[in-house]
């Protein structure tokens, strides 16, 4: 998942970029609230993590001006507002989720799990496609009812095909999803990766669309 994370607590937000990352997230972070809008506009982000004291621009006038917008992006509202007229303010604005300061890393985690799965329209943490299933909340995956073990990397690539099971999805959608703005990329290194991926699955799991991308394939499989 790739998530934008606005913070200005320069502490906090080391944090978060760096133990979201470990999770497998590629996180981009922004400590001025007037940069938002931009970066949404030129970005392809899967969820928001948005502070309310910013800044530049108020967290909730950023919010307002998203929906206004009619962006369906994900937001989690993560604040020291912690009154119940700022939560209540924060979701009839359109946040999905709002945690207040201070949270535990693992509750975040928990929550950006229930909205993805919430807005993906998943309502379990296994995600089931052919002969794989993916536990999205211990980052399990068994193929062929063999448990895998996968990088960081692998692990986000399948999750991207995972949330448009077989449809097809560009290499431009995958860069974009599991790279972010600090990320040095080879030319090669995504085809690199998804040659590893099909090494511990099946070389037929995993279909190459020539000139289009890469797609899921729900077909009786062996490794």
């Amino acid at each position: 998942m790739r998530i934008l994370l606005v913070e200005d607590d320069v502490m906090m937000g080391n944090s978060l970029q760096k133990g979201l990352g470990a999770n497998g997230h590629a996180v981009d972070w922004l400590q001025d609230g007037s940069l938002v809008e931009g970066a949404v506009q030129s970005n392809t982000f899967d969820m928001l993590l948005l502070d309310l004291s910013l800044p530049g621009s108020d967290g909730l006038d950023i919010l307002r001006s998203l929906r206004a917008a009619r962006k369906r992006l994900p937001i989690i509202v993560i604040t020291a507002r912690a009154d119940v007229k700022d939560r209540i303010a924060g979701l009839n604005l359109g946040a999905d989720d709002y945690l207040a300061k201070p949270f535990s890393f693992e509750e975040l985690e928990a929550r950006i799990r229930a909205v993805e799965r919430r807005i993906s329209g998943f309502a379990e943490t296994i995600v089931r496609f052919g002969p794989l299933n993916c536990n999205t909340a211990t980052r399990e995956v068994e193929f062929l009812g063999e448990k895998i073990n996968l990088s960081s990397r692998e692990y986000q690539i399948l999750s991207a095909l995972l949330s448009r099971p077989g449809a097809i999805v560009s290499k431009a959608q995958l860069t974009e999803k599991i790279y972010d703005w600090d990320s040095e990329i080879d030319s090669n290194a995504l085809e690199v990766h998804i040659h590893r991926l099909r090494q511990k699955l099946s070389t037929k799991f995993i279909r190459t669309v020539r000139g289009l991308g890469y797609q899921l394939v729900d077909e009786p499989l062996q490794k």
